[in-house]
C-alpha cells in the first residue's frame, strides 16, 4: 500500500509547474570617460541594471557567460527590468525561460540609454557622447572586472529591441572581438530617410533643452537621430542640425541621417558579421516597415552566404517580445555561447 502512495505521489508531483527560479538584480553606477563632455550635458555617470542568476550566490567559485540587451527608444533600464511598471519585466522573462529549461544561466546586463533626446541610439557623437565605446569598451570592462565573468567574447552576446536592435546590430558588426553573437528583436531605423517635413522642422527649429520633455515622439525622434547622426558643435543649445532649416532642406544633414542606417553601410561589414559566431533578427509581420527592413537585411545575408536565424512571425512591434525573449533569444545564447 506504501508503494502504490509513494507512486501516486510521484506522479502528482511530476504533474506540478515547474518552479520559477529566482535571481537576484541590482541598479549600479557605471562612470563613463567617453560620455564625459558631451555637448547637451547629460550625465557621464550611467545607471546599469545587473541580473545574477539563480545560483550566483550560492555558487560562489562559478564563472557565467553575460549578455548584454539594449532596450528601446523612451525607455530604460529600470523600466524593462521591473524597478518600474512597464510593458516588460525582463527578470520575470529570464527566470521564465529557466523554468521551463529553455535557457542556462547567465549574467544580464542593461545599461540606461535614455538621455535628453530619450534615446542615444548607440552612436558616436559629440552632442550625446561616445556611447559605442561606452557599451563595448567601458562597461563591458566594469562588469569583468566587478562580477564573476566569463571574460572573453565566446562568452559574451549582445540583443536588443527597436533601438536596441539597431544598436545591437551597429556594435555588433562593428566589434566582432567583444561579442560572440547577437540577435536584434524588431530592430529599428534600419532604412528609409530623414523626416522632411519643413513646417515640423520649422517648429523644432526653435525648441529649447527645456522643451524636450515635452516634444512628442515624432519630434523627439527627430531630435535624437539628428543629435545622433548629424551633430553640430556651433550650432547651440542643442546641438546639432536638423534635415531643414528655414524652410528649405538640408541634403547635407538627410545625407548624415541615410548613412546610418543599418542597409546603407552593413555591406562594409560583411567580413566581421563572418566573424561572429550566430546572428539572429526577427520582427512581427504587423511591424509593417520593421519586419520589411529585416526581411531585407535577411535575404542580404543569405547573398552574401552568412549563416543565420530570422523569422518573420505574427505580432506587431511589442506584444510578442517577452515571449520571443524567453523562447527564441535566451535559448540561443544559450546555445550559441561558451558556458
Amino acid at each position: 500500500m506504501k508503494t502504490i502512495y509513494l507512486f501516486i505521489l510521484l506522479i502528482c508531483l511530476n504533474c506540478l509547474p515547474a518552479t520559477a527560479q529566482e535571481g537576484g538584480k541590482e541598479r549600479i553606477k557605471v562612470y563613463s570617460q567617453a560620455l564625459e563632455g558631451n555637448l547637451i550635458g547629460d550625465p557621464a555617470e550611467r545607471d546599469v541594471t545587473v541580473y545574477l542568476p539563480p545560483s550566483y550566490k550560492s555558487n560562489p567559485d562559478r564563472r557565467y557567460p553575460v549578455l548584454y540587451v539594449l532596450h528601446g527608444f523612451t525607455d530604460t533600464d529600470s523600466q524593462w527590468f521591473g524597478w518600474e511598471t512597464h510593458w516588460i519585466n525582463l527578470q520575470t522573462v529570464i527566470e521564465k525561460s529557466l523554468s521551463e529549461g529553455l535557457s542556462k544561466e547567465m549574467i544580464v546586463v542593461m545599461p540606461n540609454a535614455y538621455n535628453r533626446f530619450k534615446g542615444s541610439m548607440y552612436a558616436n557623437s559629440p552632442t550625446i557622447g561616445d556611447w559605442e565605446t561606452f557599451v563595448t569598451k567601458e562597461l563591458v570592462a566594469h562588469i569583468d572586472t566587478n562580477y564573476r565573468t566569463l571574460a572573453n567574447r565566446n562568452s559574451r552576446g549582445l540583443a536588443g529591441h527597436s533601438m536596441g536592435g539597431y544598436g545591437t546590430l551597429r556594435l555588433g558588426m562593428k566589434n566582432p572581438d567583444v561579442y560572440a553573437a547577437i540577435y536584434a528583436l524588431s530592430p529599428c531605423c534600419m532604412e528609409g530617410g530623414a523626416n522632411t517635413n519643413t513646417e515640423q522642422m520649422a517648429k523644432l527649429e526653435a525648441f529649447t533643452p527645456e522643451q524636450l520633455e515635452d516634444a512628442n515622439f515624432f519630434e523627439i525622434a527627430a531630435f535624437a537621430t539628428s543629435a545622433a547622426f548629424a551633430p553640430n558643435p556651433q550650432n547651440p543649445p542643442l546641438y546639432l542640425d536638423l534635415p531643414a532649416k528655414g524652410g528649405e532642406l538640408r541634403q547635407d544633414v538627410i545625407n548624415k541621417i541615410i548613412a546610418n542606417r543599418t542597409l546603407n553601410h552593413v555591406d562594409q561589414y560583411i567580413h566581421n558579421l563572418k566573424k561572429l559566431k550566430a546572428i539572429a533578427l526577427d520582427a512581427g509581420i504587423q511591424d509593417r516597415g520593421i519586419s520589411e527592413a529585416s526581411k531585407k537585411l535577411h535575404e542580404l545575408l543569405d547573398s552574401y552566404q552568412i549563416p543565420h536565424f530570422y523569422e518573420s512571425y505574427q505580432g506587431d512591434h511589442l506584444n510578442r517580445i517577452a515571449e520571443r525573449i524567453q523562447t527564441k533569444a535566451l535559448p540561443f545564447f544559450s546555445e550559441n555561447l561558451m558556458f
